[in-house]
């Protein structure tokens, strides 16, 4: 006979199994909303501006957003702290067992939420189970005139139309980062690179770093007591943390 303790043992496990070895601390208090990680990021990962007609279909393509929202009646409004809203990297995500063609994965090795794009064939099921509402649609191969293609970012793969897409925690400097480590043999030093929209932060609202080293900065900031999850509620174990003051 299962018992309630044995349920919360088994919640326990599943928490540690999932918990995710990069994660993300945001502090809204400190967030002015200038939305340079919405521009640092479309420049590092070749995200296409999609123009004025499609922005106002809400095709954009932006991988991080800023959430604002307002309190109160006017004139007496206030608004909230800003949130910036990008893949929370979840534990246990949603997308991942409704995709037909296995195009958003678990990596086992970076514990991160991947997008295969060569294997995506555009169903936008991984889109409608989000609760984040994070991923984006591919609905043209959009244009970059000259000079534009001269900033693609050749470490980031241009997608192509009829595909989803999302934050990835910038992957390939992950990636260069664990290949230099690994050359030198050593460990990833904490603080040693960033993402994108972390690095332009000018407010340093954004820590990114490992979750599994109990030493490192996002870590320790994690732990904290007034960090929350976003939807938390839902059981997704999302790895991006923000910090909110009263």
């Amino acid at each position: 006979m299962v018992t309630l303790a044995d349920l919360k043992i088994s919640e326990v496990k599943l928490s540690e199994e999932h918990v995710g070895k990069w994660g993300m601390v945001i502090d809204q208090d400190i967030c002015t909303g200038c939305q340079a990680c919405v521009a640092a990021c479309a420049m590092e990962n070749n995200i296409p501006f999609v123009g004025e007609e499609d922005s106002g279909y809400g095709r954009s393509m932006h991988w991080i957003r800023i959430e604002r929202f307002w309190e109160g009646e006017y004139p007496e409004v206030k608004m909230t702290p800003n949130q910036p809203m990008l893949c929370q990297q979840c534990g246990s995500a949603p997308c991942e067992p409704v995709c037909p063609a296995f195009a958003t994965v678990h990596s086992q090795a970076e514990k991160l939420n991947l997008q295969v794009y060569n294997r995506c064939i555009g169903t936008r099921y991984c889109a409608n189970n989000c609760p984040y509402q994070v991923r984006s649609f591919n609905w043209r191969d959009y244009e970059r005139p000259e000079p534009l293609p001269n900033q693609l970012n050749p470490d980031v793969t241009v997608r192509r139309r009829g595909i989803m897409e999302k934050c990835t925690f910038c992957i390939q400097r992950i990636l260069n980062a664990q290949d230099k480590a690994k050359a030198e043999g050593r460990e990833i030093m904490d603080g040693e690179f960033t993402t994108a929209c972390a690095q332009a932060c000018p407010a340093n609202a954004i820590t990114f770093g490992r979750m599994d080293d109990p030493e490192s900065l996002v870590s320790q900031l994690a732990k904290r007591s007034h960090g929350v999850k976003h939807l938390e509620e839902l059981g997704t174990l999302p790895n991006v943390t923000y910090f909110k003051g009263g």
